[in-house]
């Protein structure tokens, strides 16, 4: 049986490993090398790659996947990579229960809006660049952080951090330790964002939860 210690242990070594290019762990977002993200994209298809780190904050494996149409969510939080891998967006949640949205026309579960706005950001994606602790390279789901590279011609081309964009929006918030700190301390700037009033946030009811 795995500890709650032993799961703190894996979370802060992941914190680690999403992080291995920062100064500090709390910034609002771990940096990448936008070019070297942008060079993965592949004309007409999806452009998958999972770089996995040691404690040493050194990538030590690397997995490569394409898909014509894309990658799906599973969950509010996952997305399936092929049949026995899916990746788990760490430290991330959906709010409880039903919430609504009249900006947005959305009136439902709070499951049900954070997976549909995953699938968006999934969708929209030329390439998904994620990272993960060494350890996670064999597991069935994979906790993960993950940016994606998004290119509209004349209109926008930009590499961000899927977690910060669906914690700005309200989509999902950030998971907390049982001593009420969050979990991802690199998304504290997202998460006042979208309790500003974004996403599940404009419902009073999940603003009291």
């Amino acid at each position: 049986m795995i500890s709650k210690m032993d799961i703190f242990h894996r979370s802060a070594l992941l914190a680690v490993a999403i992080c291995a290019f920062a100064p500090s762990v709390a910034r609002a977002v771990c940096p990448v090398n936008q070019a070297y993200v942008r060079s993965l994209a592949a004309p007409g298809k999806t452009v998958l790659v999972i770089e996995y780190y040691d404690g040493q904050q050194a990538a030590r494996s690397r997995k490569g996947y394409v898909s014509p149409s894309g990658f799906r969510p599973t969950s509010a939080t996952d997305f399936k990579v092929d049949e026995s891998t899916s990746l788990h967006l760490f430290g991330l949640e959906p709010c409880n229960g039903e919430l609504v949205n009249r900006s947005e026309g959305f009136a439902g579960g709070c499951e049900e809006f954070a997976t549909e706005q995953l699938a968006i950001k999934l969708k929209a994606a030329k390439v998904l660049y994620c990272r993960a602790f060494l350890s996670e390279q064999n597991t069935a789901i994979q906790n993960v952080s993950c940016f994606g590279y998004y290119n509209f011609p004349g209109t926008l081309d930009a590499v961000d951090n899927i977690e910060e964009q669906l914690v700005s929006i309200g989509a999902l918030r950030v998971s907390k330790n049982v001593d009420g700190t969050l979990l991802r301390p690199d998304l504290a700037e997202a998460d006042m964002i979208g309790r500003s009033g974004f996403g599940m946030w404009a419902d009073q009811r999940v603003r009291g939860q």
